[in-house]
């Protein structure tokens, strides 16, 4: 796993270390490893025009002692300070290396030969602000972090990319688009989450020794390793592997019942038990002719449905369901049970005028977007998406349910554990359909017996290593990355396959 800690516990592991270490001997460390970043990403140090944006915080004298490091391997390092106050001896480093120091900013405004100077730069170092950085930034920070973003340079970012807040992602107002970030002792959270993770680029860790001093994570990415399904034993049989029921579809929304089932079908569940009305059941029969179906008669209860479709070992409610009468029926009646179950779609739907439902023991998976997050918790979507780390622990604390908000990252959230962010994934999964694939592999997962959290966390791995997997062709000639091409849901679910396999 990679582990996140908030600024609070950065900070105080900091003070422990330094305390044992000479004075600024930490610093020297986070100077050494962003210089050597910073050296590999020139094609020659020699000769290189670097500037360094400098703030009047440790980060300003982190980027200051690297500078003085690449000036002394015949780098041309500029600093741009951003106001009065300077890292003392970074700035007499930096000079007696051979490195020149713009005159300071002058109030808000930014002079001409510093813009100039970044414009032409090959490599700008961004010290302008550290992990304590909250709100928007000021000028001139502001109008520095807008030319760095637009120069042609490579934008290196000093532990967080300044206009990020470090603990959570958020950013308010303009911030420095990076194309590496290096940061030091641990991740910080909102090195993962977006906002902030799309400012990032590549992010490299550089150990200075903060290990013994940290406590549990905050927040954690998983690594391939770290994903581990069902695997089946020898002695395994289809009730064995986990047997999932399905809840979806209606006389109007039809493909989600299909998406759904694939889902679960490709992901491991040894049987799948789908249950609705006619038509979504006669497709599903169609599509997954090995899905065990039920047709459920209009008006039939929620309870006695339940009896109808047989024994399972995790269910799946709400894609394409509906919210009616029927629809809020099955979803009480699958809540009553003591099983595993997971609500996605029209079932959040209910959930936000019945969260009454949600009173229960066994393990509940909650998958909602930030709008329907947004409806659950009475909160506007676009405060959702601004403040994805916030609002998915407060769902995961006030619904007792595991919640995997899902989006440009996806969060999974269990009251009292750390957040898990998913590292996988692709815009091109914002297209319709692809949350049905990802309710049906989690349910098939969950019926595999793995826990709430495993199993969102796992399944959100997957499903976007899918994506990935289906939307990627040849390398380009002469660019050395992969085409893509648009993906349908459909093409996540015949990816999955891969995806295990990748993982062994």
């Amino acid at each position: 796993m990679r582990y996140a800690h908030e600024v609070g516990k950065v900070r105080a592991a900091e003070g422990a270390l330094m305390a044992r270490l000479p004075e600024g001997a930490l610093m020297q460390r986070a100077a050494a490893g962003l210089a050597a970043v910073c050296a590999r990403m020139l094609p020659r140090v020699y000769g290189a025009d670097v500037v360094l944006l400098v703030g009047g915080g440790d980060n300003g004298g982190d980027a200051l002692y690297a500078g003085a490091r690449l000036a002394r391997r015949g780098a041309r390092v500029t600093a741009v300070p951003a106001g009065s106050r300077t890292h003392r001896g970074g700035l007499a480093a930096l000079r007696a290396a051979g490195g020149r120091v713009l005159d300071r900013v002058d109030g808000e405004a930014v002079s001409p030969s510093a813009a100039a100077v970044i414009e032409t730069a090959d490599l700008i170092i961004d010290g302008l602000t550290g992990i304590g950085g909250t709100g928007g930034l000021r000028e001139p920070h502001a109008t520095l972090a807008v030319l760095a973003s637009q120069a042609t340079g490579v934008v290196v970012a000093c532990d967080v990319p300044s206009g990020v807040d470090a603990s959570s992602g958020r950013v308010d107002g303009v911030a420095v688009h990076a194309d590496v970030t290096v940061t030091f002792g641990t991740y910080k959270p909102g090195l993962l989450i977006d906002p902030g993770a799309a400012c990032c680029g590549v992010v490299e860790l550089v150990d200075i020794g903060l290990g013994p001093d940290l406590p549990d994570p905050d927040v954690v990415a998983a690594w391939p390793v770290d994903v581990q399904p069902p695997e089946p034993r020898p002695e395994s049989d289809k009730y064995r592997r986990g047997v999932v029921g399905i809840l979806a579809g209606g006389e109007d929304f039809t493909g989600a019942a299909v998406l759904c089932t694939g889902g679960a079908v490709h992901g491991g569940a040894g049987m799948v038990r789908f249950a609705s009305v006619e038509h979504p059941v006669e497709l599903v029969r169609h599509r997954w002719p090995e899905a065990v179906t039920t047709v459920l008669p209009p008006g039939s209860g929620g309870v006695k449905a339940l009896e109808r479709i047989g024994r399972v070992q995790a269910w799946v409610v709400g894609p394409g369901l509906g919210t009616g009468a029927e629809a809020e029926s099955l979803l009480e009646a699958t809540l009553n049970t003591d099983l595993p179950v997971l609500v996605d779609a029209d079932g959040l739907t209910v959930l936000a005028r019945r969260r009454d439902l949600l009173r229960r023991e066994a393990p509940t998976v909650l998958t909602p977007h930030a709008g329907e997050l947004g409806r659950i918790l009475g909160v506007e979507r676009e405060l959702v998406e601004a403040r994805r780390l916030e609002h998915v622990r407060r769902a995961a604390s006030e619904l007792s349910a595991t919640v995997l908000l899902k989006g440009s990252t996806t969060l999974v959230a269990e009251e009292d554990r750390p957040v898990r962010v998913n590292p996988t994934g692709t815009p091109r999964l914002a297209t319709a359909g692809t949350g049905d694939v990802l309710s049906g592999l989690i349910g098939a997962l969950l019926a595999g017996g793995m826990s709430g959290l495993d199993a969102a966390a796992s399944g959100a791995y997957l499903h976007g290593l899918a994506a990935r997997i289906a939307s990627r062709g040849p390398v380009r000639a002469g660019t050395g990355h992969p085409s893509e091409a648009p993906i349908s849901a459909y093409d996540v679910i015949g990816a999955l396959p891969e995806a295990f396999r990748a993982l062994s």
